[in-house]
């Protein structure tokens, strides 16, 4: 478990990380969501240990993890700034991570290089962009590490191999317990893969829920009342997030499980009513309007 508590980190008069308080549970994907200049690259090199925070608690494992190579030897960081050492291929950063992390899988990198087409003998400062980012996933992946950090981790791949990196990250997961922390400013990269999302906005954190308890705990309903006074009842007592209307037709957005929702929607009598599914685009938007934040200015690309 990787524990944060109070963490802060500031560049000269510039505050990176304000007060973060944050747990990432084993097991589970943790987004971490905000935009460029939010703080997820700084936050993701302290959980990392390659900076130290000046002041706060960080835990890896209820463990320090600055100056610790114990804890480090957990931790493979995919930085959004591709490195690898001059003039290396594939298979020479196989090996210098081979002699870092003493479960790192060579053979199974091999047969991944395979598998996504990159060629293990060519050097790598000829790849492009995306062949950069996937031998940097493939390497974090063989490095048989528990927790695997990624920043931006799917900007730059193509449709099809982000997929083929989702099914790599659920299989680890599955087999041997990996919990990878995914560093996006596109929550619709981190929609489909996160159990748990982070909202980080000017180095602090807005909010950080599991997902399928927002799910649960909140609803979307389209209705048509036959009065105003129908409307009245349906909507009483209810905690009305976002309510839009066009013509006759309602959308609500309402804070609560499903059966009270409909048991109060019941009540209104409504001519027509539906509860339907929300994105996690709509529950971010829903809950960060309610802290005074219009989430659609710096998330959804």
């Amino acid at each position: 478990m990787i524990e944060l508590l109070d963490l802060e980190k500031s560049f000269d008069n510039i505050k990176a990380v304000n007060r973060v308080t944050l747990n990432v549970s084993d097991g589970e994907v943790f987004g971490l969501l905000g935009t460029n200049g939010a703080g997820k690259s700084t936050l993701l090199r302290i959980l990392s240990g390659v900076i130290k925070p000046d002041s706060g608690i960080v835990l890896v494992d209820n463990r320090p993890v600055y100056d610790n190579p114990d804890v480090k030897k957990d931790i493979f960081y995919i930085s959004d700034d591709q490195f690898f050492l001059p003039n290396s291929t594939p298979e020479d950063m196989a090996d210098y991570f081979e002699g870092i992390y003493e479960n790192f899988d060579k053979e199974r990198f091999f047969k991944f290089c395979d598998g996504f087409g990159l060629e293990k003998g060519r050097r790598i400062n000829t790849f492009s962009k995306g062949m950069k980012k996937q031998v940097s996933i493939l390497l974090g992946l063989c490095a048989g590490t528990k927790y695997i950090l990624c920043d931006e981790t799917f900007d730059g791949l193509d449709p099809v191999v982000r997929q083929g990196v989702k099914s790599l990250f659920a299989a680890d997961m599955a087999d041997r317990g990996l919990t990878p922390v995914i560093a996006s400013h596109n929550l619709r990269e981190l929609e489909d893969i996160c159990d748990h999302v982070g909202l980080l906005h000017k180095g602090g954190v807005i909010l950080s829920q599991d997902i399928a308890d927002m799910k649960l705990q909140m609803q979307k309903v389209q209705c048509v009342f036959g009065s105003e006074e129908d409307e009245k009842k349906a909507l009483e007592g209810l905690k009305v997030l976002i309510h839009e209307k066009r013509g006759r037709l309602h959308t609500i957005t309402v804070r609560g499980d499903r059966e009270e929702i409909e048991t109060a929607f019941k009540r209104g009598n409504p001519v027509f009513y539906e509860v339907l599914a929300l994105s996690l685009e709509e529950i971010f938007i829903s809950e960060t309007e309610v802290v005074g934040y219009d989430i659609k200015k710096f998330i959804l690309d």
